[in-house]
Formats: C-alpha cells, structure tokens, sequence
C-alpha cells in the first residue's frame, strides 16, 4: 500500500489483518475480535523527508503571505499618493509631518530637504543669466 493509504485507511488495514489472523487462529480455538492501529512507525528517513516537506510548505505560505502584504502595501501607497497630488497643500504637509518625525531625535540624523523641482529651477536661472 501506499503511505498516504496506510495513513487513512487504518480501520480497513485492522479489519484485514483481524480476518487473516482470526483465519490462522481459528483452529486453536482463538477467536480475534478486534485488532487496533495505534501507532504506524516510519523509517527515519522518511520522516525527515517529511519534515523537510512541511518545512517547504510554512517557507511557501509565508512567501505567499509576505508578498500579499507588500501587494496590498503598494495599493495603499499608491492611494495615498494619487490623493496626495490632487491635494496642493498636502505633500508640503506631509513633508512638515516627516520633518518633525525625525527631529524627535536630531543627533542621529542630518537631513537636507530640497524642492524636487530645484534642478529645473537652477537650469532656468542660469539659462536667464546667459541672455
């Protein structure tokens, strides 16, 4: 048999081996009314295989369960963002909020804000300076 059968099908295995044993038996006057599967002992090989099995199946499902997370999280930020822009006010907010998230500590890090558009605005100086 097959070890996922020998797993589930115990009451069928003990009903076969009580009517060969009670058939062997029957002659000396033994009469066997029930034999009991308590325990099936595997080779350690095998279950060592077995544990590297589940071990493969927790590493997987907390992959999957990982990368739903992060899925999720870029939804959320992508929200935010598409909110954040359609609001002229709110990324100077936010940015207002990070600035006082990391001065609680300031002797751990330096931090120099610069407008994102400040390259386009020296290139437009210098262009003017030229004419």
């Amino acid at each position: 048999m097959e070890l996922d059968e020998v797993l589930t099908e115990r009451d069928q295995i003990a009903i076969d081996i009580r009517e060969i044993v009670d058939k062997e038996t029957n002659e000396w006057g033994i009469d066997i009314k029930g034999i009991k599967i308590q325990e099936i002992e595997l080779p350690a090989e095998m279950k060592r295989a077995f544990a590297m099995q589940a071990e493969a199946e927790r590493e997987k499902r907390a992959i999957i369960i990982k990368s739903e997370g992060e899925k999720i999280a870029a939804q959320k930020l992508a929200d935010a963002a598409k909110i954040m822009t359609s609001e002229p006010g709110a990324i100077q907010l936010r940015t207002l909020q990070t600035i006082r998230d990391i001065a609680q500590d300031p002797s751990e890090k330096i931090v120099i804000f610069m407008p994102s558009d400040i390259t386009d605005i020296a290139t437009d100086l210098v262009k003017k300076r030229k004419k």
